[in-house]
């Protein structure tokens, strides 16, 4: 099955024909530790292909670096240490059992407190 994906369906990684492409007209520069490789065309452009669905947050914060040319030199040519306030990857909790709900949502049964200049609804 994650064969016929690969041929039609981008979210679930790459295609054939842009692993074909950017295997004939990149250079591999590295790979990640979640299994993300990095490629650097010919002309300057930075690809990922990655090694599960295409989710752009699942890029680590060095990478991150190097694919938005804030850096020249990849983290795989240097030891990249990030710091201490920059956090590991989470994936999207959205619309799982971990999503975030805030006070007075519908889905969050505590009343949101009340703040100066509140909405009042109008009653006739």
């Amino acid at each position: 099955m994650r064969l016929i994906k690969q041929f039609f369906t981008w979210w679930n990684g790459s295609t054939w024909n842009t692993r074909f492409h950017i295997w004939r007209t990149s250079k591999r520069v590295g790979e990640d530790e979640l299994g993300n490789v990095y490629y650097q065309h010919k002309d300057g452009r930075r690809y990922v292909q990655y090694a599960d669905l295409a989710e752009a947050s699942a890029i680590p914060p060095g990478w991150h670096g190097w694919m938005h040319y804030r850096v020249d030199t990849p983290p795989s040519e240097e030891t990249y240490e990030a710091r201490e306030w920059q956090k590991s990857h989470q994936p999207n909790q959205t619309g799982g059992p971990n999503a975030y709900f805030p006070k007075g949502s519908l889905r969050n049964p505590e009343e949101r407190p009340r703040v100066t200049g509140d909405y009042d609804a109008w009653t006739p």
